[in-house]
Parts: structure tokens; C-alpha cells; sequence
């Protein structure tokens, strides 16, 4: 009998040892963010199918698989074939418009690089290097009737970063702005910037990724936000 109770009291031993060592499993929002730290979490809930999880990032949602460490992108239908994950993504849209037109009042439209003197105002989110930007700036170009607040936002294309710190701190920023917009190089492209500049640059991204801008160009006017080029609907605003 003596034998047998130190066996057991070995085995207990063994046992809870065993599990002290044991390394400790990763909840799948910190696994997530580990192997994704750059994709921003805003919200992280158990997904669709099993094993799944529904990450929500901006207005966008993606599906992570922690079993396999995977992300997915894409629709899910159900048996009416309405698609679950569009439905979801309208809804953050609307929201995330909602609280930019909240935020308008807020802008620091004095940092802006500010383009044309007239009495209407627009509000501009572009980038240097988007096709779709500078298709709206040259339409906007030989407007009298606007002053463009703009703020340079290269989310797609961050080489273009260079571009925004040679707009801002050239002496006539409106006509360093209307050189890059028409694609023209850089006149040095080894110039080196200020700090005040380079910090000023990633406040303006800053701004935009607060308020939910994930695409240029971006407009408001009077009140109403435009995404993209929509020259029609842009003209239709400032009449």
C-alpha cells in the first residue's frame, strides 16, 4: 500500500510539473496580432464558420483561421443568398461617414495646403500619385469659385511620400501642389526634409485614418462626403 502511494504521489508530481511546463495556448486575438501586428484590430469576434473569427478593420472585414494561422477575404451568402458580409461592410461605411462628417468642425483646415481662393469650400483628402486624384484635380483645376483645403494622404501608394514632403515645404505650396498632381518628378530627388516637415506628413495620414478615409480622393462639401472621382456628383454639390 506504501508503494502504491508514492507512485501515485510521483505521478501527481509529474503531472503538475508537466503542466507548469507546458507552454500556455494564445488567445486568437493575441495569435492574430501577433503574426498580423500592421492590420489594425477594431473588432474581434468568433466568425461565421466554425473555427473562425471575424476581424473588423476600418470598413473592412477579414475571416482569421487560428488553427492554420490564415486570413481570409471575401462574401458569405446564406440560403437566401444575401451576402452577410456586404451587409456588414454598408454598415460600417455608413458609420465611419457619420463620424467623419462629425469630426469636419474639428480639422485643422489652417495645415491644410490650401488651393484657390474662392468662397466655396472643399475639403480634399488626395494622393500625389493616384490616377483617380489627379483626374479631380485637374478638373477642379481652373475653378474660381473654391479654396481647396487639402491634405496629402498617400495610403496606396507611400512612396509617394517624398512628393508630400517636397509640397509641403516648398514656399508657393499651391504650385508645388498643382506640379505633383500633374505628375511631373521630383526636381531633386535625393532632397532631404525637415523634421516639422516629415511630422506634419504623418499627421495629415493620421488625420484621414481617424476618421475612416481608406481611399482617395476623398471630398466634403457641404456636409456631404464624396469618394472618388465622381465629377458629376462633386459639380452637382458646389452649383
Amino acid at each position: 500500500m506504501q508503494k502504491i502511494l508514492v507512485v501515485v504521489a510521483a505521478l501527481l508530481t509529474f503531472s503538475a510539473s508537466a503542466l507548469l511546463a507546458a507552454p500556455l495556448v494564445a488567445k486568437p486575438e493575441e495569435a492574430f496580432k501577433k503574426s498580423f501586428p500592421t492590420i489594425k484590430v477594431d473588432a474581434f469576434t468568433e466568425g461565421p464558420v466554425a473555427g473562425s473569427y471575424e476581424v473588423t478593420t476600418g470598413a473592412e472585414i477579414i475571416f482569421y483561421f487560428p488553427e492554420k494561422d490564415l486570413l481570409f477575404a471575401g462574401n458569405i451568402f446564406n440560403k437566401e443568398f444575401k451576402n452577410l458580409v456586404e451587409e456588414k461592410k454598408q454598415a460600417l461605411r455608413a458609420k465611419k461617414q457619420a463620424e467623419a462628417l462629425q469630426m469636419l468642425k474639428d480639422l485643422p483646415l489652417g495645415d491644410a495646403v490650401k488651393v484657390g481662393n474662392g468662397p466655396k469650400k472643399v475639403i480634399e483628402f488626395t494622393d500625389p500619385d493616384c490616377p483617380y486624384c489627379r483626374r479631380a484635380s485637374e478638373a477642379l483645376k481652373n475653378r474660381t469659385d473654391i479654396t481647396r483645403y487639402v491634405f496629402l494622404t498617400p495610403l496606396a501608394h507611400p512612396n509617394a511620400i517624398n512628393k508630400v514632403h517636397y509640397i509641403l515645404s516648398a514656399k508657393d505650396q499651391e504650385a508645388a501642389y498643382h506640379e505633383m498632381m500633374a505628375g511631373k518628378p521630383l526636381p531633386d530627388p535625393k532632397a532631404s526634409f525637415s523634421m516639422e516637415v516629415k511630422v506634419k506628413a504623418q499627421e495629415y495620414l493620421s488625420i484621414a485614418r481617424s476618421m475612416g478615409i481608406d481611399g482617395t480622393p476623398t471630398f466634403f462639401i457641404n456636409g456631404q462626403q464624396v469618394v472618388g472621382a465622381d465629377m458629376e456628383k462633386i459639380d452637382a454639390l458646389l452649383k
